[in-house]
């Protein structure tokens, strides 16, 4: 069995994410999306929010070969543990691409059998982050249509928009 990890902060998950996630599904026999608890941010939602979130959107849409999970400390040793093949990094732009490519050697530095597969969302979802939804949200702005519908209502909730 091909395993991946698809890991990220998903403060909140995007439907660019799920763009993401859709395209690493077809590729691999079970994919994990690994919710990172990250020191260096301060997420609007926390850490049980994010997972609870996305799970619910996984039960919603059916993904049979998709669990969501929480880890700490490096990546690769929880892709290990995991038994994973694969790290999934979705590429929205060439901004992107520095970054992305320099965690991908250090990856490989540290677990060589462990791949990491780059994933272009649909372009439509190019320009699209969690960050730009939380600010778009903050503002009162329309975002309706980046976010699965159960992280738009709980968006709302925790700026206080409802």
């Amino acid at each position: 069995m091909k395993i991946a990890l698809y890991p990220g902060t998903f403060d909140p998950i995007t439907n660019g994410h799920l763009d993401v996630l859709e395209r690493a599904m077809e590729l691999f026999d079970k994919v994990i999306v690994t919710v990172a608890r990250n020191s260096t941010k301060a997420p609007l939602f926390d850490e049980q929010e994010r997972v609870e979130l996305i799970r619910e959107i996984i039960k919603r849409n059916r993904y049979k070969n998709v669990s969501v999970e929480s880890f700490d400390g490096l990546l690769v040793h929880f892709a290990r543990k995991k038994k994973a093949v694969a790290l999934i990094r979705g590429l929205r732009a060439i901004s992107d691409f520095e970054y992305e490519f320099q965690m991908a050697l250090m990856n490989r530095t540290q677990a060589n059998k462990i791949f990491t597969v780059f994933l272009m969302p649909h372009e439509k979802y190019t320009y699209l982050n969690s960050s730009i939804v939380r600010e778009l949200a903050r503002l009162g702005g329309d975002f309706k249509d980046f976010v699965p519908l159960n992280v738009y209502k709980r968006l709302k909730e925790k700026i206080g928009l409802t």
